[in-house]
């Protein structure tokens, strides 16, 4: 037991290795559109670049707005409105003459700067991390990197390349850059007037960023909840599918060693679902094949009894044939040989047809046989070989369709096997009265003699294989395999073959063929 128990853990190993065990399938194709879901979020940054776009567009328009409103404004004025759109917009705005020098700076005129830039050594770790994630994300979709933001150290027109093209083309220019927290930081440069003065606004989008992260969080929430109940619902579903397989791995392989007789292989009547009709499908299979195979001993075991005796009987008689002068008593004892080896080749034949009945059948297609006009085409050919032996046999048929389907040339054993046995019960002159007929689906053929019968408690006994009890007169014609083979033919076409009383009450035996219908 414990040695099956150990080859069972085995087996286990090897058929549920990590890599191909079904709760790593179960687990992967669970996860595989989470994970298609979780690549969605590398497309934010569309999202990102729409709201970018976006910026671009209304810097652009306040650049130009801006610029009209300054244009017609004395210095005193435009200061002012410096430092009130400043305020408003949160942005810096600084003027640059037509020779490129600054002359007003918005934070320089205000005491209060509109906006400051984040210092992210300040900062703390989850801020960082969420800056890591905007790194990381924008390397995965290969986004492209801003130049740093940086203020120059000489404050004139050509240190900011947008502001010296606006003023050579005439159009506003935007120019994107990086805070040093990460968050986009926006230049717009449009001329100012006609004498050559330039306007740069600088706004630092910390509301774009914000925006991303959001989003990105939202969704990284949502499909980590779903991660979590899909692992938990795929491994609930795993095991309520692989640890009753596993139970069924062990049991077959108990049942394979043949060690253990008694094993029993778990039906899980609970279960009403594909498991549990597999399982119950395995148990009746097992049964089926323990029945088979204690068939085989048992038939084994009852050939190798019956071989014996006739081997016994040829070989005393061999032994003594040597020794015997009384010329009567010599052809006595090869009468005995002769009649021994015909003993022994009517078993051989009968025993490899017994064994060969089930597989042959199975294989074979079913075809529609008239039971009646089977008995009748095989009575005309005893009668015409001599094979009933005087008895006068009948064939009456109740009713004008009586077909079954099955294989013709068994179904004609069963008949041959009911015929002969009759034959050798009913008396010298006798009569065998074969009656078919239907009824509730059924065909019924019944082979009657007017023999001794046969007892209640006896009938059973003569379907048993090698069950002979015949008059000494025949004593090894027969093998006590024909009602046996007869028995399991009829089982096969899902009929039954049983012994029951005449109909009439006289004496004799009736053998009843019960097959279904067509």
């Amino acid at each position: 037991m414990a040695e099956d128990i150990v080859s069972a853990g085995r087996l286990e190993r090897l058929a549920f290795p990590l890599g191909s065990s079904l709760t790593a399938r179960i687990l992967a194709v669970n996860l595989i559109p989470l994970l298609v879901l979780a690549g969605s979020l590398f497309f934010l940054d569309s999202y990102r670049r729409q709201l970018l776009d976006e910026r671009f567009k209304l810097a652009r328009i306040e650049a130009q707005i801006t610029a009209e409103a300054l244009a017609g404004a004395t210095r005193e004025r435009q200061e002012a409105l410096l430092i009130q759109i400043g305020k408003e917009q949160r942005m810096r705005l600084r003027m640059y003459d037509a020779e490129g020098n600054l002359w007003a700076d918005s934070f320089a005129l205000d005491t209060q700067p509109s906006f400051t830039f984040d210092d992210p050594v300040a900062e703390p770790f989850m801020e960082d991390l969420a800056r890591w994630t905007d790194e990381a994300v924008n390397f995965a979709v290969g986004a492209p990197k801003p130049l740093p933001y940086a203020e120059p150290a000489e404050q004139d027109a050509d240190a900011w390349p947008e502001l010296v093209l606006a003023r050579d083309r005439g159009i506003t220019q935007i120019e994107l850059r990086s805070a040093p927290d990460g968050t986009p930081v926006i230049n717009a440069a449009a001329p100012v007037g006609l004498n050559g003065a330039t306007l740069l606004t600088t706004r630092n989008a910390v509301d774009i960023t914000q925006s991303v992260r959001e989003a990105r969080t939202g969704v990284m929430t949502i499909i980590a909840l779903a991660l979590v109940m899909s692992i938990i619902l795929s491994l609930y579903l795993a095991n309520t599918i692989i640890q009753p397989l596993r139970r069924l791995v062990r049991a077959t392989v108990l049942v394979r060693t043949g060690r253990e007789r008694e094993v029993e292989v778990p039906r899980m009547q609970e279960r009403g679902d594909e498991i549990g009709l597999l399982a119950r499908g395995v148990s009746d299979m097992t049964a089926a094949l323990r029945h088979r195979i204690d068939a085989v001993e048992s038939f084994a075991a009852d050939v190798a009894h019956e071989i014996k005796n006739p081997l016994a009987s040829l070989r005393s008689a061999t032994e003594s044939l040597p020794k015997v002068k009384d010329p009567e008593l010599h052809a006595q004892l090869v009468d005995i040989a002769a009649h021994d080896v015909k003993r022994i080749d009517r078993l051989v034949t009968e025993i490899s047809e017994a064994s060969r009945v089930d597989a042959e059948i199975s294989r074979t297609k079913f075809e529609a046989v008239d039971v009646a006009l089977l008995f009748e085409n095989i009575v005309k050919a005893r009668e015409d070989r001599g094979e009933n032996a005087g008895r006068a046999v009948l064939v009456i048929r109740e009713h004008p369709q009586c077909v079954v389907l099955g294989v013709a040339l068994r179904l004609q054993r069963i008949a041959e096997n009911l015929l002969d046995n009759a034959i050798s019960f009913s008396p010298e002159n006798g009569t065998v009265e074969v009656r078919i007929a239907r009824r509730e689906g059924r065909v019924i053929a019944s082979v009657c003699d007017e023999g001794p019968g046969i007892p209640e408690g006896e009938r059973e006994k003569v379907f048993r294989r090698f069950h002979s009890d015949r008059p000494e007169a025949s004593f090894g014609d027969h093998s006590g395999l024909g009602l046996n083979i007869a028995r399991t033919i009829a089982e096969a076409h899902e009929g039954a073959l049983f012994v029951e009383d005449r109909q009439d009450g006289a004496s004799g035996a009736c053998l009843v063929l019960d097959l279904p219908a067509a």
